[in-house]
């Protein structure tokens, strides 16, 4: 018995320490996919502690508050088995059985595969720190706030069947699909909604998928192959420089987006960025292109800054543009490299719907704060200057000077903007030493 155990022994302890190294390893890989999905943005607030809930998040009928998802066993996610885990991030379902609003968006992580579900597990049960922090309830008012008519919404509008590579694609391709459609979610925010808020489209094999969307006052642009107001001119290796920097020569990161660069695509790998490059390059050309206003507010091309350098300022706009912007966007619109993005055939200028311009104006932005680039350029609020109509004039001269060709910007909708602004709270990027790189 004594040598049975003696063998048997150094067996076990070998055993134990294999499947030790590898919780260890999926709870680093699940590190990764945390970053990959951004799941710190919804879940932490600015000056909160990371995965403890409490961000607002408005709807068409009332606000809600993200929840606690830290391992603690009171407040969080710490009584979840992996099969309760998995259940909320596919379908909508809390373990207690309330169906989760679909801000949470379980119509993307049903994508998620197996192995790289249990790796989020690990990582959110081994390395995130419990914090003890009650959920809030909604703002919604009854009886809009009763929650059985959700599991109706997911039957007429959730997927329910995972990811499928598509045989048309090439492996990067697929690769880069998988990562959109699913933990990426990128159709949150960049595909149109339909009468019932849901997403019109959840992968490329709809029309609708990926062409633009606009919440709380950011419209999210067109990723399709449009040459206006998409990705038409982008190459492959400028979308992968825009995820992992949050700006390339030309465009920066703007609203939400520079969260996202900031806590989650940076950290990235160089092959995930690529194959998200590669398959967004894939996406044809869909959705409205930018209309052509009837009379062009200005002259295009070089006549543009030709007419401001000579101090013609007959044009709507063109006053408040050399007063307000031409000192960083140059009186050519091209900005300096790097610094300030161009407004001259910037497809977010370009944009059908002009809401993030009125935006960014009327609130100002901020750069995406990287490794590289750690304190993060600022543009200035200029809605305390400006009144609706000079917002709207400036607007409109941008998106029709120097060969742009957009619609106009109305007054109505500038007040609109600034009516429903709210100071949104946001975190600052994460700080947590989470830079892992791999597939």
């Amino acid at each position: 018995m004594n040598k049975t155990w003696k063998t048997l022994f150094p067996l076990l302890a070998l055993l134990a320490q294999s499947a030790r190294a590898s919780d260890e390893a999926a709870a680093a890989r699940g590190e990764y996919l945390a970053h990959m999905g951004d799941c710190v943005a919804c879940h932490s607030t600015a000056g909160g502690q990371p995965y403890a809930g409490g961000l607002k998040m408005s709807t068409p009928v009332g606000a809600i508050y993200s929840t606690n998802i830290t391992p603690d066993k009171a407040t969080g996610i710490g009584n979840y088995s992996y099969d309760d885990f998995a259940k909320a991030l596919r379908e909508g379902v809390a373990k207690d059985g309330r169906n989760l609003y679909p801000a949470m968006p379980y119509t993307s992580f049903v994508k998620i595969k197996d192995a790289d579900m249990r790796a989020l597990y690990a990582y959110f049960m081994q390395r995130v720190k419990p914090v003890e922090q009650k959920n809030r309830d909604t703002d919604i008012p009854w009886p809009l706030n009763i929650r059985w008519p959700l599991a109706v919404w997911n039957m007429l509008f959730a997927a329910s069947k995972p990811f499928t590579p598509d045989p048309d694609l090439n492996e990067q391709q697929n690769r880069g699909a998988y990562l959109v459609q699913g933990l990426g979610h990128c159709g949150t925010c960049h595909t149109p909604r339909g009468i019932g808020f849901q997403e019109k489209a959840l992968d490329h094999h709809n029309a609708a998928y990926l062409t633009g969307g606009t919440l709380e006052g950011w419209h999210a642009p067109n990723l399709t192959g449009s040459s206006t107001s998409g990705l038409g001119n982008w190459s492959a290796a400028e979308i992968a420089q825009f995820l992992k920097t949050g700006k390339t020569a030309h465009v920066a990161a703007f609203g939400s987006m520079t969260d996202v660069i900031s806590d989650s695509t940076q950290y990235l790998s160089k092959e995930d960025v690529e194959a998200i490059a590669a398959y967004l390059k894939t996406l044809k050309p869909s959705g409205a292109q930018a209309r052509k206003p009837a009379a062009l507010a200005v002259k295009p091309g070089g006549e543009t800054a030709e007419a401001l350098a000579r101090g013609d300022m007959s044009q709507p706009g063109a006053q408040e543009y050399m007063d307000n912007c031409a000192a960083c966007h140059r009186i050519d619109g091209k900005g300096y490299a790097n610094t300030f993005p161009t407004l001259a055939q910037n497809s977010a200028v370009l944009s059908d719907d002009p809401s993030s311009l009125i935006s960014i104006v009327l609130k100002g932005g901020k750069m995406a704060v990287t490794k590289e680039a750690v304190t993060g350029l600022s543009m200035p609020d200029f809605g305390w200057r400006l009144d609706d109509r000079q917002v709207a004039n400036v607007l409109t001269f941008i998106r029709n000077g120097w060969g742009n060709h957009a619609s106009s910007v109305t007054p109505d909708r500038v007040k609109a903007l600034r009516a429903n602004i709210t100071t949104v709270e946001r975190k600052e990027p994460a700080r947590e030493n989470m830079p892992v790189t791999g597939k």
